[in-house]
């Protein structure tokens, strides 16, 4: 096992509440649960059980990180650990132009003081936020969630640590291999397992690198390119670059979810078109996607 400290973080920074979102995940894929959060990561080609904890405050953030592993722990592994872990958890994002620039929206800064130093988690991969996005077209998020720990526990690898099992997301190679008869076994339609095997395939042949619209300038053309691919709409695309990405100009405004949120707190729980959740998100101007994801939280913390 090694263990080291993470101090260089962007304040304020909640991680417990942060993490929150992980309480009611499963113990062998990703979960929080009394104050710590753990999940298996593939780090230089390594499984490895990350264990994180929160040894700071919200204005002096420190985090504890344990890694564990089958294989010998270098330190080109705890360094590159450490990056991906920045990555996930936005360690280094700065929070404070984000409640800056929206401190004139009284709904929203009186929100933002229940949920001070919340930050989004995101995906160590794109690849990821794509999966979890098309599995989740037009069915209930329970549902979905659901079919996608069926789909890491029957395609991901395992690593057998402390004498628990662990899963890690599956790596396109191996769904590039699954047949539709045995995605659909999990729960998939017929053309989600089509899409979800032909993506992987694309990926694994070398015919697209989801990692390099990370350095796209501009969401609207990650949406334009991607759309070409069959069974990605506009919903998927601003749903993958929400959790995979870390752009937060973008937001789905054609989810129920989101425009159910948006409604109870800005419409006084009037349904609301997608085109008038955008017309509400005007005012959030490049932090759309940020102002999103807060709303979700709030109805998730049931704040009022």
């Amino acid at each position: 096992m090694v263990e080291f400290t993470i101090v260089d973080i962007e304040s304020p920074y909640d991680f417990d509440l942060s993490s929150k979102i992980f309480s009611s995940g499963d113990e062998q894929i990703a979960k929080y649960d009394k104050s710590k959060y753990w999940q298996i990561l593939r780090i230089n080609d390594k499984l490895m059980l990350v264990v994180i904890r929160s040894i700071g405050t919200v204005e002096k953030p420190k985090l504890q990180i344990e890694l564990k592993s089958n294989k010998e722990i270098l330190d080109e592994d705890k360094k590159r650990a450490e990056e991906v872990i920045c990555s996930i958890f936005n360690l280094k994002f700065d929070l404070k132009p984000f409640y800056e620039a929206l401190k004139k929206d009284r709904i929203f800064s009186r929100l933002a003081k229940e949920m001070y130093g919340l930050k989004c988690v995101t995906t160590p991969r794109v690849f990821e936020a794509l999966i979890y996005s098309i599995a989740e077209q037009q069915i209930s998020l329970n549902v979905a969630l659901n079919i996608e720990k069926r789909l890491i526990k029957n395609f991901g690898d395992t690593s057998k640590i402390d004498n628990k099992t662990f899963y890690a997301f599956p790596d396109p190679n191996k769904l590039a291999l699954g047949t539709v008869k045995q995605l659909r076994a999990l729960g998939l339609t017929f053309r989600k397992a089509e899409y979800i095997r032909d993506i992987s395939r694309l990926i694994a042949d070398g015919k697209l690198d989801l990692e390099e619209f990370k350095n796209w300038d501009n969401s609207k053309d990650i949406t334009k390119e991607l759309c070409k691919i069959r069974g990605i709409g506009v919903w998927t695309t601003e749903m993958m670059i929400m959790r995979g990405m870390n752009k937060w100009e973008t937001m789905a405004a054609d989810d129920l979810g989101l425009r159910r949120c948006i409604s109870h707190y800005y419409c006084n729980d009037k349904k609301i078109s997608g085109d008038e959740a955008r017309e509400t998100a005007e005012k959030w101007g490049k932090w759309k996607g940020l102002v999103s994801f807060y709303l979700m939280m709030a109805e998730m913390f049931e704040i009022q």
